[in-house]
């Protein structure tokens, strides 16, 4: 089954600085139906003005998996972790019992970021923090695992997470069609970033996203350059080596 959510249908939160568009309902904003996906719980469309951003504030026992889109954001957390992290960015924060970090965007343009938040597979432990570059060439026609809970994953390469979920990521030109499979469970959500993407029978606008369970592989058609992002949820067992 695939679900659409498209854009002009997310809840939204705004300020003066900051327009989020939320996939998932969060608290009383955004629609009854978009609720979460197993651990997937939060995924955020941010638009951050300039030189604006989130003061320090604390989370705990949550993974939030942030991918920079345009623009840059800059990092500072309570564990001495600082970064300036540009467009084609993605860092994976383990919040644990509790990390205390600040996300502001210092440049003079806006910023557009995917914030994840997935719950995680235990409770407790220490905070983490890490971050990587995926160029458009490495990830053009395929997807790359940006941050999994999957050993195999971190050891190719992917930031690691403590939860049943990969976040992967690809660039497809206008034209290109990809044959997807998905892990066993067939459970997913994906967003087309900026250009026209078939899902299977469903028509993504720009920054659509879709709701997917019970399929086990997904075809893809774009319509226009695009960036695609994707949440897999892992079934626990394959977290063993």
């Amino acid at each position: 089954m695939i679900g659409h959510r498209p854009f002009l249908t997310l809840g939204a939160i705004g300020s003066d600085w900051l327009d989020a568009r939320l996939h998932f309902r969060v608290g009383m904003t955004g629609r009854a139906e978009h609720t979460t996906l197993g651990p997937l719980v939060v995924w955020n469309d941010d638009t951050f003005a300039p030189r604006s951003g989130f003061g320090l504030h604390a989370h705990r026992n949550v993974e939030i998996v942030t991918w920079v889109r345009s623009g840059a954001i800059t990092h500072e957390d309570d564990a001495g972790n600082r970064a300036r992290l540009v467009a084609d960015s993605v860092q994976a924060m383990s919040a644990g019992t509790t990390i205390h970090h600040a996300e502001r965007n210092e440049e003079d343009v806006p910023a557009r970021v995917f914030q994840i938040w997935l719950r995680p597979r235990t409770t407790g432990g220490t905070p983490r923090w890490a971050t990587r570059v995926c160029s458009r060439e490495c990830r053009e026609g395929r997807f790359v695992t940006l941050a999994s809970g999957d050993p195999q994953d971190v050891r190719a390469g992917a930031l690691p997470i403590n939860a049943d979920a990969r976040v992967r990521v690809a660039t497809l030109r206008e034209g290109m069609t990809i044959k997807h499979m998905l892990p066993m469970r067939g459970s997913a959500y994906l967003v087309a970033d900026h250009g026209l993407l078939d899902v299977g029978s469903v028509r993504l606008a720009p920054r659509d996203g879709v709701a997917i369970r019970d399929e086990a592989q997904l075809d893809l058609i774009a319509h226009g350059d695009t960036d695609v992002v994707i949440v897999e949820l892992l079934e626990p067992s394959t977290q063993r080596d």
